[in-house]
Parts: structure tokens; sequence; C-alpha cells
């Protein structure tokens, strides 16, 4: 693809990007930011969801991974739907019942001062990680396909990326976010659609029922895995499905902080019932996307990339027409943004409320500046974790996203459900340091399982075993009520 047309391209998806922004972000208030005044109808929030869950690692990284682990994601899928019915069920209706805008004050509420600060702690250092990945996948991309046409070094891409999220969402925060969520799920489902639909018509396929029929015809279609020391059988991924909803969706400020400007508890139910409902077809067309670029290959004997996140792009610039090609880069554009400016949002709400206690110390006229600064540093810290991460990963980038919650939310997980299943009263000081010791421990091991458990290894269900940790240290070091 053309370079200039790339430049174009992108030039005016931030210009609509902006004129959002701008409409939004008028005549708000100090909590218009954290809150978007809780008047987001349900559906709106529901469909830009879509676009923050799958981000760049879904659009780019699921397809690529289908030549390595066939179709077995889609049993992490599978258990996305327990998850999302325990937040909807459980979850929902305890932070509106509290009136929260931090979802991490229940802790205060129920275990005191240091629990609550640990579970926001974890929150900010899984978040800002995790979507540092995810930008940095989408960054790669627009360095292979722009910026090294320009010249352009990949520090300075990934400081006019982080740059241009900073700008359009500072001043009007999460009202903005549900907006452009929306717009950037849009782009990205079209991108996957319009990809899906031309690779077809190159394979000589018609219509739905012919790639569907093509594309389970393909031994990689193999959704099913029941060997139980692989890390990808069934009952550890629909597990561990299960439980990364709970923890990154119903657990995390960002996700949650969408959830919290509905209405009222029946539209945010509402919201997450369709919200699942389309994500699970939306991963389906990704892995059948998945499949058929393989087949491309296969029939026009293209060589391979070294690393299966780069196939996608690579067939999209390099091989494809120039529509699908410039649909390719909406889609991943949105794909990084849907997901880079709702977490700068969350961290910084998180932060201004968990740690500075932003209503409480500060008086009204010096609240606006505080959060801007706070949503500067930030982005600042995003820029430099991306730059940190391209210098020590070596494999897939969905694979790097899970392992890194597997360890992060673990203490969040164990948190929670001490809190919502036991009445026992935790010794509140000791928590940080159960919290540390969790993760440190399913970590030695997930390294040793191998060697200690007959040839077992851990798969996504290491954050499985790191709540469980941290359950039995809250256990241990509780007394009744």
């Amino acid at each position: 693809m053309d370079s200039n047309l790339i430049l174009l391209v992108i030039t005016s998806y931030f210009l609509l990007l902006f004129i959002i922004s701008w409409l939004t972000s008028r005549k708000v208030s100090q909590d218009t930011f954290f809150t978007g005044d809780r008047q987001s109808p349900w559906f709106l929030v529901a469909f830009g969801m879509i676009g923050a869950s799958l981000s760049g690692v879904t659009f780019i990284s699921v397809p690529g991974e289908v030549g390595s682990s066939n179709f077995y994601y889609f049993q992490v899928v599978m258990g996305y739907t327990l998850g999302y019915l325990t937040i909807a069920k459980v979850l929902l209706p305890l932070y509106y019942r509290m009136n929260l805008i931090s979802i991490y004050a229940y802790l205060e509420d129920r275990f005191g001062f240091w629990s609550y600060k640990t579970g926001a702690f974890f929150f900010i250092l899984s978040r800002t990680l995790g979507s540092s990945i995810r930008v940095f996948l989408v960054a790669g991309v627009l360095q292979l396909i722009l910026f090294d046409d320009w010249g352009i070094p990949f520090w300075g891409s990934v400081l006019i990326t982080v740059s241009l999220i900073w700008l359009y969402t500072h001043r009007g925060g999460i009202k903005t976010v549900v907006w452009t969520d929306t717009l950037q799920t849009l782009f990205m489902l079209m991108a996957v659609g319009t990809s899906i639909y031309l690779v077809g018509q190159d394979l000589g396929i018609d219509g739905a029922g012919g790639l569907l029929g093509r594309a389970f015809a393909d031994s990689r279609s193999k959704i099913f895995n029941w060997d139980w020391q692989a890390g990808t059988n069934f009952f550890k991924q629909f597990a561990s499905g299960a439980f990364i909803t709970i923890v990154m969706t119903g657990l995390d400020q960002d996700m949650m902080q969408k959830n919290l400007t509905c209405k009222n508890i029946g539209d945010a139910q509402k919201n997450m019932f369709w919200f699942t409902i389309i994500l699970v077809v939306v991963n389906l067309c990704f892995l059948v996307l998945g499949v058929l670029l393989y087949q491309y290959c296969e029939v026009n004997q293209i060589t391979l990339p070294a690393r299966t996140d780069d196939l996608y792009p690579m067939l999209a610039t390099e091989h494809f027409s120039m529509f699908a090609g410039t649909v390719f880069v909406l889609g991943i554009i949105a794909a990084a943004y849907s997901s880079a400016d709702s977490t700068l949002t969350a961290l910084t709400t998180s932060f201004c409320y968990d740690f500075l206690e932003i209503e409480k110390r500060y008086p009204q006229e010096k609240r606006s500046g505080i959060r801007k600064r706070v949503h500067l540093v930030f982005t600042g810290i995003m820029f430099l974790v991306i730059l940190a991460f391209r210098w020590i990963n070596d494999q897939s980038v969905i694979n790097a996203v899970f392992i890194i919650a597997g360890y992060t939310y673990g203490p969040l997980l164990g948190l929670y459900s001490f809190g919502l299943f036991t009445k026992r009263k935790v010794k509140d000081k000791l928590v940080p340091f159960i919290a540390l010791a969790a993760p440190v421990i399913a970590f030695i091991l997930s390294s040793n399982s191998e060697a200690w458990l007959w040839g077992y290894r851990f798969g996504f269900e290491i954050l499985i075993l790191n709540g469980a940790l941290m359950f039995v240290g809250l256990l241990i070091w509780s007394e009744k009520k």
C-alpha cells in the first residue's frame, strides 16, 4: 500500500475522533470525565465494549494463532459466557447498590484500607502492562506499513500514537470513550467482514455457508482438545475463559466504568447480555478468517512470516487489493485506540479516586488540574512500557496478555472471592504481603509443574491457581467476624 494513502486514511480517521471528542466534551462537569453523567444508552455501551474487549490482540494475533493452535482459543471464548453471566448477576448489582465510581472502594468497605489500596494497585499494574502490549502490537504494524517509509523510528511512532489518544480523551473522559469506542468497533467489524468476503472470493467460495463449510473442513478448525496434560485442554481453557472474563471485565475498572455509565442496573445487565452474544460470534469470525488466510497463502504459494502475528498485516498490505488494505488499516487503528483510550481514562479514574482521594482531599476548583496531570503521566508511562516490551517479547502477543493477566489479576480474584463468599475478617495490614506472595508461588509452581506434577503444564489457568493461593492466604490470616 502507498504510504501517502495510509496517511490520508489515518488523518481522516483522527479528524472524525476529534469531532466526536469536541461534541461529547461540551458542557461537561468535573464528574463527567469519571461517570459520563450516568446517561449512556446501554446498546451504545454494549456495542462499544466489543472493540475494547477485542483490541488489536484479537484483530491480529487470533487469526495468526490458528496456524499454531487450531481453534482451541474458542474453548476460552466458550468460558467467557459463564464469566459474563457471573458479572451480570453478582458483580453489577453490587456495584450499583454501592453507587461506586471506582469499583475497588468495595474492598475498603469489606476489608479495610490496605486491601483497598492493594486491589487498586494490582489493577493499575495489570492494565498498564496489558494495554501497553496491545498498543505495542498495533504500533508495530503501523511502523511497518507507514512510519518506516517516512524514516520515523519506532519510539517516534509510539509517541505519536499515545499523544493522539491523550488529545481526544483528556477533556471528555469516559463520556467521549463510550462514543469513540462505538465508532472503532464498527470499523473493526467492517475490516474483518470485508477480509473474510474478499479472501473467500479469491478462493472461489460463495456465501456464508460456503465460507463456514470451507473453514470447518480444514484440519486447523479443531476446537476441542481433551489431552489433560496440554495447556490447551478443554477444561483448562473453559475455566480459564470464565475466570479471565470475571477478572479482566468484572474486576477491571476500565470495563466496569463503561457499564456504570448506564442509567440503571437493568440497562447495565441488558448491555452485558447482548455484548456476550455478539462477542462470541465475532471471535468465531476471527478464527474463520485465520483458517482462510492460511488457505489463501497455500493456494497462492505465499511464504508464511516467521511470527504468526505478522500473517494478517502482511497479506492485507502486500497481497490484498487497495480497498481491502485500506479497510484493514482502519480496522487496525480502531483496534488499537478502542482499548487504549478507555484504559487511560480508567487508570486516571482509579489513581484519582483510589490513591489521591480526589473527592475528599481537594476542593472542586483544583480537581480538574490534578486529573489532567494524572492523565498525562499515565500516557507517558504507557509510552515507556511499550518501548520496553519491544525488546523483551518473543511470543504471540495474545499469549503474553493472558500470562500477564494470570499473575497480576490473581490477587484481585482472590480478594473479591473471599469478600463475596465468606464472612470472615482478614488482617488488613497483611493483605499486601499475601497479594505479592501468591503470584510468586504460582510462578514457581508453573515453572516446575512438569517435574512436580507428572508432566502437567499450566496454561491460562495459572490465573485460577494464583487466585486460589490468594484466597488460602486470606483464609489463614483471618478470623470470624
